[in-house]
């Protein structure tokens, strides 16, 4: 890597961990990545040691860095995992991930829900916008007029038959049920967030993204799954500063 090829400013190392991959890549102050994302395949069983070890093994080939930002799949307080759906919440439960990375690759950490660091990827700070991740599972995240709202892990709240949406249009369910069936599921979920939600817009992303067949309604849009890394930058800017301060003094919730 040429530093004289990208602006002056902090470089951010920008990890978006996935049921299905660990993906990482060198962002520039101006959010731009200067380096090419790097990925390998989770874990399986996906511990906790396992994930840390496959993550340092991504970072490796990677250039230098000020700071981290970590997007994971789950509720997150701080520097600790509360929930991990599709890695396993009771191997992961409390477990202090950005701490662990901050020690090992010696830069300081910020950590947040892998739908919401793609949100601010992509989102425009006007209004109330919604974003969902089309994955293994369904990431949402929420966002006031660029401020995300407190996490809700909607994923694991029941939508059809005592299925969560996970389970409904999770990467399972496409397989299962086929791309035309699991599109019409799709755009059942766009009229459940429509009336939940009242956002002004919505964003689709993840992997799935892309099978998305039916036109979207207005003021719903995909965007490019690279958020989900791009997105990593905005975790610094001090607009969210509030939100890491209070984060660090949450205690757990009780099991």
């Amino acid at each position: 890597m040429n530093d004289a090829a990208h602006p002056s400013g902090p470089l951010t190392l920008a990890i978006d961990i996935g049921g299905s991959h660990l993906k990482a890549s060198v962002l520039a102050a101006t959010g731009r990545m200067v380096e090419q994302p790097n990925r390998v395949d989770t874990p399986k069983p996906a511990k906790p040691d396992a994930v840390v070890a496959a993550l340092l093994e991504v970072v490796k080939p990677l250039g230098a860095f000020d700071r981290i930002s970590i997007g994971f799949p789950g509720v997150v307080r701080g520097a600790r995992v509360i929930t991990a759906p599709h890695l396993g919440t009771d191997d992961w439960y409390g477990f202090a991930l950005s701490d662990v990375l901050a020690e090992k690759l010696g830069k300081p950490p910020r950590m947040l829900n892998d739908a919401m660091v793609q949100g601010l990827g992509v989102i425009s700070g006007r209004g109330l916008e919604c974003v969902i991740t089309l994955g293994t599972g369904m990431g949402f995240a929420l966002f006031d007029r660029g401020y995300p709202a407190p996490h809700l892990e909607l994923s694991q709240h029941p939508v059809h038959n005592g299925m969560s949406y996970d389970q409904w249009i999770g990467n399972a369910a496409l397989q299962k049920v086929g791309a035309k069936s699991w599109n019409k599921r799709v755009r059942k979920v766009i009229g459940v967030l429509a009336t939940l939600v009242n956002y002004d817009t919505l964003a689709i992303g993840g992997g799935n993204a892309k099978r998305l067949d039916f036109a979207l309604p207005i003021g719903v849009r995909t965007v490019s799954n690279e958020a989900g890394i791009t997105g990593g930058i905005r975790l610094w800017e001090p607009l969210l500063d509030p939100l890491f301060v209070a984060n660090e003094v949450m205690a757990l919730p009780m099991r």
